[in-house]
């Protein structure tokens, strides 16, 4: 690891348990930015490198409608330049900090591509989903792969929604019928809130936001016609995570072994944890990308 860390301040931390999320204008820098783009069209059109196919493809050139929203998740399986940010320990670190973990692991990571009037993504609380891990709590941390806009259809946020209630499920997803604000204003007034507070994100490609796993967040649709908005989010847990005995979802319960709650490192590997410990196998399987210097001059 790089002495170039990133240094949370106690404002910072503050903030991010104030408002539920935490921009960062700098994480990656504009090589390691491009190096990722390349990527993301071989990788949609189905040439992973390591013969690992991701968990979700959601978007096939040729065969899905061309507006769509694209989504592909544990691409760090299939690809080594994306592994190599998903499995940074810097990344681990940040996220543990904020949590409040002794220390992260992966979840799973997710790739967005959304194309010029490429569609809305529901607002919804990542936490949602993973009610089969105990402890159900999930840091993300969101990199921008492209400078954000509002009328490109950035990430936004709900101010503080991270202390409303936490739904049991998500009405629609990907382009939703009702509006994709509409499952989190209901929330809102559930909780007394008529005019929630919605932020949406501007920042340059290489910056980032990590957010809290019950804050509710989406993105509406890009209406730029000369403008992508591609990201990365990588969704960690507690390094010290466990499968609850029943229900895990479609493709976490694939990885729980029968009458095990160990979540395998093979597919949940250690990031980071105050201890130093990392899971052994990443050392081989790919490169750091964050142990660089370009972290160099970063104090947030």
């Amino acid at each position: 690891m790089s002495n170039n860390m990133i240094k949370l301040t106690t404002t910072e931390i503050n903030k991010f348990n104030h408002d539920g999320f935490l921009v960062i204008p700098r994480l990656i820098n504009a090589n390691l930015v491009a190096r990722l783009i390349e990527r993301i069209e071989p990788l949609f059109s189905g040439e992973f490198e390591t013969g690992i196919y991701p968990d979700e493809w959601y978007w096939r050139p040729s065969l899905s409608l061309p507006d769509v929203t694209r989504e592909m998740c544990n691409v760090w399986k299939s690809d080594l330049t994306i592994a190599s940010v998903v499995l940074s320990a810097e990344i681990g670190r940040l996220s543990a900090t904020l949590a409040g973990w002794t220390g992260a692991r992966i979840g799973q990571d997710s790739l967005w591509w959304k194309p010029s009037g490429g569609k809305e993504v529901a607002l919804h609380q990542d936490a949602t989903y993973i009610k089969y891990i105990d402890p159900p709590e999930m840091i993300t941390c969101w990199i921008a792969l492209d400078d954000t806009s509002a009328d490109a259809g950035t990430i936004e946020y709900v101010r503080g929604s991270h202390k409303w209630r936490l739904l049991d499920s998500v009405a629609e997803f990907h382009a939703p019928t009702q509006g994709y604000r509409a499952q989190m204003l209901q929330a809102a007034a559930e909780m007394g809130i008529s005019n929630p507070e919605i932020v949406q994100v501007e920042i340059p490609a290489g910056g980032c936001v990590f957010h809290h796993g019950n804050v509710w967040h989406g993105s509406g649709k890009n209406t730029r016609t000369d403008k992508v908005r591609r990201s990365l989010g990588v969704h960690t847990l507690s390094s010290e995570a466990k499968f609850r005995p029943r229900g895990a979802g479609y493709i976490y319960g694939r990885y729980q072994r029968v009458g095990d709650t160990t979540m395998d490192e093979s597919f949940f590997p250690i990031l980071w944890t105050k201890n130093g410990d990392r899971t052994p196998f990443l050392v081989n399987y790919c490169k750091d990308a964050l142990a660089t210097p370009v972290l160099e001059g970063l104090s947030v």
